[in-house]
């Protein structure tokens, strides 16, 4: 007869492991993961906790709710906390860049070929029936992120409510207004007694996008911007969707609506995290010098958050004051996606077609999970096509 373990068993030990080997998963898992913020971390558990056991399931659990509470994306934050876990700022870095690197490649040549084939009208048809499956995308992470971050909690409803209703009628994304939510929920909840030019030389193709040869005040704003971006954006990698859509496309006119939801659909079409559509827009805007500067400025924030700021997580990250006040921010920013996807919706569907492809891809992805996202964006780019020539 076999004997039963004690109750009170330790946990596995963790496997030893080279950073080489972690440095090639994470290259692996950056080209070939998609699925989103939420289906990376998913891999990352099951892969590196659950399979390999080179991270701890500890270590796991604290980097997902560090990368939870900080801002900057989702997915490629856990990656460098669990570098940072292994080999500390170098291992953060090298993660980092093992991660991302693959998805800025593919978002670099497509900007190229975007920028010298735009104008054809397969692509246009292309993009006519991608742009509206990318819109039942977003709506069903909102979904998730929803049921992820808010449960049945009604402050947390009530702050979503009121993000969404201000991003959908003022356009534009408001850091105050997350600064804000997130300062009355620790009021309410931890006090509830107390409410009260770059380079200098650079070759005119360095930096062209569609609008020509950018100067050192446009390359600048590009860091400065998508530096801000990576700062002040919370929770899953599509928060910096209404958050770029406000500055690229109202308050510097960089693109035009349509160009921007394209660069939305490129991210969402390649592996990895989506904030890399950051690299694509640089790139539409700049050439690709600025794709460089708006991917580095993007993951620079929240590589900073994870190597100098994990290690008094650990010590102060299960603080109620800290949890409430970070919870408010991301109610709110998960309501300004919401909020952005009224916005986007209404670029991108425009007619029956559109609609109709819209709901379809939606239906497919609530009902269904056999279908991977990025064959959904494949069949409708076909289907733009066939149905713009007719």
């Amino acid at each position: 007869m076999a004997e039963t373990a004690p109750a009170n068993e330790p946990p596995p030990a963790v496997q030893s492991s080279s950073l080489s080997g972690l440095l090639l998963y994470f290259l692996k898992l950056g080209t070939f993961g998609f699925g989103g913020p939420i289906a990376l971390v998913g891999y990352m558990q099951r892969d590196l906790v659950d399979q390999r056991k080179w991270i701890a399931k500890q270590d796991y659990v604290e980097g997902l709710a560090f990368s939870q509470l900080s801002p900057g994306p989702l997915a490629a934050q856990l990656a460098m906390y669990l570098g940072w876990v292994r080999a500390g700022a170098l291992g953060a870095t090298l993660t980092g860049l093992a991660f991302v690197l693959p998805s800025f490649l593919m978002v670099f040549a497509l900007a190229a070929l975007y920028i010298r084939f735009g104008g054809m009208s397969w692509i246009e048809g292309a993009f006519y029936g991608i742009s509206a499956a990318v819109i039942a995308i977003i709506a069903r992470s909102a979904y998730k992120l929803t049921k992820l971050t808010l449960a049945k909690d009604a402050l947390l409803w009530s702050i979503f409510a009121i993000s969404a209703a201000f991003t959908a009628v003022t356009r534009k994304e408001n850091v105050l207004l997350f600064l804000g939510s997130g300062m009355l929920v620790l009021l309410i909840r931890a006090f509830p007694r107390r409410i009260p030019t770059v380079i200098l030389a650079i070759t005119p193709w360095f930096v062209t996008g569609l609008s020509g040869p950018a100067d050192r005040s446009t390359l600048m704003q590009i860091l400065l911007y998508f530096t801000e971006a990576g700062a002040f954006v919370f929770g899953s990698g599509l928060a910096i969707v209404p958050f770029l859509r406000e500055g690229v496309v109202d308050r510097f006119h960089w693109l035009n609506e349509r160009q921007f939801l394209d660069s939305v659909a490129i991210a969402m079409i390649t592996p990895g995290p989506v904030v890399i559509t950051s690299g694509f827009i640089g790139y539409l805007v700049a050439g690709p010098f600025g794709a460089c500067l708006a991917s580095a400025g993007v993951f620079i924030p929240p590589f900073f958050f994870v190597v100098l700021l994990a290690p008094y997580y650990r010590k102060y990250g299960t603080n109620p004051k800290v949890k409430a006040f970070i919870s408010g921010v991301t109610a709110a920013a998960t309501g300004a996606i919401a909020g952005a996807v009224i916005i986007l919706g209404r670029q991108a569907i425009k007619d029956f077609t559109t609609a109709a492809i819209c709901a379809a891809t939606l239906g497919v992805l609530l009902y269904t999970k056999k279908v991977p996202e990025p064959i959904l964006i494949l069949l409708a780019g076909i289907l733009g096509v066939l149905l713009d020539r007719i």
